[in-house]
C-alpha cells in the first residue's frame, strides 16, 4: 500500500493535470466556436437548357470532287488552288483535236444536205421532183444534223465547268497532263452555309424538334461557338447504334467552318425554369450528392441532391432544394453537420471599406 506522503503527491500531481487541462480548454473553446468563413449562395430558379451533346464532323452544303468524263490531255487550266468560282465557269478544256476535225467534217455534211433539201422543196411545187425524193433527202439532212450535235456534245465532254458557285481545292492536274474519268481534277465546295450530322440516342429523340437552336465548339477556335439549328431528322433510327441522325444548318459567311473539321456539337431545348448551383457546391461520395445547407441559427447540415444535367461550372438540382435556401459553395472540405459558418464575402466587406 502507499504511504500517506505518496497518496499527498499523487493527489497534488491529479490536481494540476486538471487544472491544465481546465485552462487547456478555456483556450481553445473561443476558436473552436468561432463561425468557419466560407462562400455561400442563395438557391433561386434561372433559365435553364437541356442539352444533347455529341461529336460531328463538319461537310459542305454541296460538294464534289470534280473530274473529267472523258480521257484526253489537259490543253488549259483556267483557275488556282483556293479559287471562288461561280456555277457554270470554264475550269478545265482537254485537247481534242479529233473531235473539233470530225465536228467540221459533221457540219460540211450537214450543210450539203440542207441545201439540197431546200431546192429539192423549192422543185417539189413545179412537180419536177417526187415527194418521196424529198422525203429521203429530209431524212439524211436531220441525219447530218444528229451527227453535227453529237460531235458538239463530244466537245463539250472536253470541258469541265463549276456545276455550282463554290471554293476549290487544291489543284491537281496541269497543261499536258492525261486525265481520265477517275482522275480527280480538284474538289468544289459551296461554304457559304454547312451542314453538320451528329447522333442523337433514340431514348432521346423526343426532345429534338426542327429549328431546336445548336452551338457548336471547334479545336481550332478555343472558347468560340458557332450557332447553327436544327434543318433535318433522318426518317430512320439505326438499329446497331439505336440513335438517329440529325443534321444541323450552320451559317459560315466568315469561312472560318471548313469541310472535315470535327465539331462538338449541343443541341438545346427552349429555356425553362430550373435550380441552378455551381458544380464545385455538390460533394460527391459514391453514388450520393450533397450539399451543405445553412439553417437559420447559422449551423450547416447535410441536405442529400438529386442531380441533372451539368454544363459550363453548374449543376441543376433536381431534387433536395429548395428555391430561397443558402448551400456552403466553397470551403465544403473543412465542414460537417453542426458546424457553424459565416460568408466570407460578407466578412470580408466591413475591413475592404475601412
Amino acid at each position: 500500500m502507499l504511504s500517506r506522503r505518496h497518496r499527498v503527491r499523487l493527489a497534488v500531481v491529479l490536481l494540476l493535470a486538471c487544472g491544465l487541462a481546465a485552462c487547456d480548454r478555456q483556450a481553445h473553446a473561443p476558436a473552436a466556436s468561432a463561425p468557419i468563413p466560407v462562400t455561400l449562395q442563395t438557391v433561386q430558379a434561372q433559365s435553364w437548357n437541356s442539352t444533347v451533346q455529341s461529336i460531328a464532323t463538319v461537310r459542305a452544303r454541296e460538294s464534289v470532287a470534280l473530274t473529267a468524263a472523258v480521257s484526253d490531255v489537259v490543253e488549259k487550266v483556267y483557275f488556282e488552288s483556293g479559287d471562288e468560282v461561280r456555277a457554270g465557269q470554264l475550269l478545265v478544256t482537254l485537247r481534242g483535236n479529233s473531235q473539233q476535225a470530225a465536228l467540221a467534217a459533221a457540219q460540211a455534211t450537214f450543210d450539203e444536205a440542207d441545201q439540197l433539201f431546200k431546192r429539192q422543196q423549192e422543185l417539189i411545187g413545179a412537180q419536177l421532183v417526187a415527194k418521196s425524193t424529198v422525203d429521203t433527202q429530209r431524212a439524211l439532212r436531220d441525219a447530218a444534223l444528229a451527227r453535227v450535235q453529237q460531235m458538239r456534245a463530244d466537245i463539250g465532254d472536253r470541258e469541265v465547268r463549276a456545276p455550282f458557285a463554290g471554293v476549290l481545292g487544291i489543284r491537281q492536274v496541269s497543261p499536258g497532263s492525261l486525265v481520265t474519268s477517275s482522275t480527280v481534277i480538284a474538289t468544289l465546295d459551296d461554304v457559304g452555309r454547312m451542314h453538320v450530322d451528329f447522333q442523337v440516342p433514340e431514348s432521346q429523340l423526343g426532345l429534338v424538334r426542327i429549328g431546336n437552336e445548336v452551338s457548336g465548339s471547334a479545336a481550332a477556335y478555343p472558347g468560340e461557338r458557332f450557332a447553327g439549328k436544327v434543318a433535318a431528322i433522318d426518317s430512320r433510327i439505326d438499329e446497331a447504334t439505336r440513335a438517329i441522325t440529325v443534321r444541323a444548318d450552320f451559317d459560315n459567311a466568315d469561312r472560318r467552318l471548313r469541310p472535315g473539321m470535327l465539331l462538338d456539337v449541343r443541341l438545346y431545348q427552349p429555356a425553362r425554369q430550373a435550380l441552378v448551383i455551381p458544380e464545385i457546391a455538390v460533394v460527391q461520395v459514391g453514388r450520393e450528392s450533397y450539399v451543405y445547407r445553412v439553417k437559420p441559427d447559422g449551423s450547416v447540415e447535410r441536405a442529400d441532391v438529386r442531380t441533372g444535367e451539368r454544363r459550363d461550372g453548374k449543376v441543376e438540382i433536381l431534387a433536395g432544394l429548395s428555391a430561397g435556401e443558402r448551400v456552403v459553395v466553397d470551403g465544403t472540405g473543412k465542414l460537417r453537420p453542426g458546424l457553424k459558418v459565416q460568408d466570407s464575402t460578407v466578412a470580408a466587406a466591413p475591413k475592404a471599406a475601412g
